[in-house]
């Protein structure tokens, strides 16, 4: 099915999420948290808010846009996502996003689109979201590439300062998509088959959750708070029930630059991933 690049530039209406203290806990146990993570998984004591929840009240939004490209949704990969911190996420209300199809882009055997949000909580600009959004077999159409990202670079033969490394459960993917994103991909073994894997496959967001808390837990001592934007790459599927190692490299200035592996596989999962904090 052809792109339809006409559709570069829409933006949705406002989508209303009202999210409390067992939303928060949901997402929170959705990306691995344990029970010494307690001020994110239980009321009263918070609840703390892990700052990749961004993505959250943005997927049904980003699922209108990704409808509005007219491409084929068994084509469709997550490539790639950045979420951006304004105002610390508070521990409830009422979440107001706007979504917009940024640039459809041509990357020669694939198309890339780009969806942009802005949440409100309050009348204030709490947080946006980036997402790159992966069409398989929909490139060659003659449009422009992808623009080029300033990705902060991990310095050839640095050690890294810390590797954090937990194992996912059989049913993490089962759990996480209690927040919201449902594709079946991550959940019906004949679906997965269907769009050409061997199983369901663990959600880019749900690593990418994985490797945040990592960051947190390791770099600032568990203060998502102190969080002001994520990014990173998908490169590889993970599988429900394997282990995600983290590595984190402090660069200064409040940047953490990270990669991720799993399975004990050579190639990185997530790349060209980054941090910045507040410092």
């Amino acid at each position: 099915m052809a792109l339809d690049l006409s559709a570069v530039g829409a933006k949705t209406d406002v989508y209303e999420y009202p999210y409390d203290w067992k939303t928060l806990a949901t997402y929170a146990l959705g990306i691995g948290a344990k029970a010494d993570e307690l001020g994110y998984v239980y009321e009263a004591k918070g609840p703390k808010v892990y700052p990749t929840f961004a993505v959250v009240p943005s997927f049904a939004p980003m699922g209108e846009m990704v409808a509005k490209t007219q491409g084929s949704l068994a084509s469709i990969l997550h490539g790639g996502q950045t979420v951006r911190i304004h105002k610390r996420i508070p521990s409830e209300g009422v979440a107001k996003t706007v979504a917009t199809l940024q640039g459809i882009y041509d990357m020669k055997k694939m198309a890339q689109a780009i969806i942009k949000t802005r949440t409100e909580i309050g009348d204030q600009l709490v947080f946006e979201t980036e997402s790159s959004i992966i069409f398989r077999g929909e490139g060659g159409f003659g449009g422009e590439p992808p623009p080029k990202q300033d990705v902060p670079e991990i310095p050839d033969g640095q050690a890294p300062s810390w590797v954090h490394e937990e194992t996912t459960s059989p049913e993490q993917a089962l759990l996480y998509r209690i927040s919201g994103d449902q594709n079946p991909l991550h959940a019906d073994p004949e679906f997965a088959k269907l769009v050409g894997f061997p199983a369901p496959i663990l959600h880019g967001l749900c690593s990418y959750g994985f490797v945040a808390r990592a960051a947190i837990l390791k770099s600032l001592g568990g203060d998502g708070d102190r969080v002001r934007s994520f990014s990173a790459q998908f490169r590889k599927p993970v599988w429900p029930g394997e282990s995600i190692r983290t590595e984190g490299f402090e660069l200064g200035g409040g940047v953490i630059a990270l990669r991720a592996f799993a399975g004990g596989r050579p190639e990185p999962v997530i790349a060209r991933a980054f941090m910045q904090t507040e410092g």
